[in-house]
């Protein structure tokens, strides 16, 4: 018996420091990772009205569903910031992801690091691959963690639409979904947003 409960007691403490562990490694990567700058403007719970300034970044378009355009735009995005396919140097890492349907496409984006502008940055390599300055802009936002599924992101967008819809504040366009975090941070760590700019 006393066996069998330094057993479990060993089990749980081996748990407790791979959580730790985990969440320590986590954090260490959100604050090596430069965030999109924006001013709060009204915040209610999960949900922000922010402004954010121009910003730069690097995009590309591809088709099929959320979760297979995200995916296959990260790859040529990530070729282009480690300058796998160009010369010059490589850019930082920074978040969000962003990803916003644009007709029956998606333009999945990436912010670049503060300090740049379109003539120091490095030219493409990939055609696909196109760099763009964003107009400053006000948007309604929702944060959330979880695991990046439809179903969590259709919950969260309808409660966005409504709180705006409250509030009379109208949403031009589609939403943006947002991604702070890489594929392998567990769910109850991630932090997820969706975004309305507004007229």
């Amino acid at each position: 018996m006393k066996k069998a409960l330094r057993m479990l007691l060993y089990a749980v403490l081996g748990l407790t420091v791979l959580l730790l562990g985990i969440v320590a490694f986590w954090y260490v990567q959100v604050q090596n990772v430069e965030i999109a700058r924006y001013s709060v403007i009204e915040t209610d719970g999960d949900i922000e009205i922010r402004d954010y300034p121009a910003m730069i970044v690097a995009e590309v378009t591809r088709g099929g569903s959320r979760d297979q355009a995200v995916r296959a735009g990260f790859g040529p995005l990530a070729g282009y910031i480690f300058a796998k396919e160009r010369d010059g140097e490589k850019i930082a890492m920074t978040a969000p992801v962003t990803q916003k349907a644009e007709g029956s496409a998606w333009t999945i984006r990436f912010v670049m690091p503060s300090g740049y502008d379109l003539e120091r940055l490095p030219k493409p390599a990939d055609p696909h691959v196109q760099l763009q300055q964003l107009p400053p802009a006000r948007r309604a936002a929702i944060r959330f963690s979880g695991w990046w599924s439809d179903e969590l992101f259709q919950t969260k967008d309808a409660a966005l639409r409504e709180w705006m819809a409250k509030r009379q504040l109208k949403p031009s366009g589609t939403p943006t979904f947002a991604y702070y975090n890489d594929p392998f941070t567990p769910g109850f760590l991630r932090r997820n947003e969706i975004l309305y700019d507004l007229e």
